[in-house]
């Protein structure tokens, strides 16, 4: 099955997802990881996405929709090219988390989630990065930065923006 015309894939990936269907038993089951394959060449879930992928396992759009709206890491929009996360679950809150997104906002011109105009920077608040005992954390693509504070939030924000495309 090909592509929905708004929606190109590459032949590596559509090649993967035929192997990924073909692996369950139940065509259902493979709905994630055809997501995750998606939001990996894209960047994000279209809308196209959601219908194909429907399509290709015999299920309606909502069920793909469901999906999506379930899992925080499946994003409905482009993300930056640098996807800053920040913890803000209690440890980070704590211990300044909240002043370090804001820095973050200020020292790489975005918004709360959003993407910044260049497309190069998307912040987000995430609920636990899984280093509690080095809070506040901030996680940018997979790059984890932990201890924080607003010396070490500019520092990291003036190395992003050397780094940018």
């Amino acid at each position: 099955m090909r592509p929905l015309k708004d929606m190109e894939l590459s032949q590596e990936t559509i090649a993967k997802i035929d192997a990924r269907v073909e692996k369950y038993p139940t065509k259902r089951s493979a709905a994630l990881p055809l997501l995750h394959l998606v939001q990996e060449e894209k960047g994000y879930i279209p809308d196209e996405a959601i219908e194909w992928i429907a399509k290709r396992l015999e299920l309606n759009p909502i069920n793909i929709y469901e999906i999506i709206t379930f899992y925080p890491m499946l994003k409905r929009k482009p993300m930056g090219r640098k996807h800053v996360r920040v913890c803000r679950t209690l440890s980070c809150a704590l211990r300044g988390g909240y002043q370090v997104c804001k820095s973050l906002q200020e020292q790489l011109g975005c918004k709360l989630d959003e993407t910044s105009a260049n497309g190069e920077f998307s912040i987000e608040f995430v609920e636990c990065l899984a280093s509690c005992g080095t809070a506040p954390v901030i996680m940018v693509n997979e790059n984890h930065h932990e201890n924080m504070d607003e010396e070490k939030t500019i520092a990291l924000c003036r190395e992003l923006k050397k780094n940018t495309t």
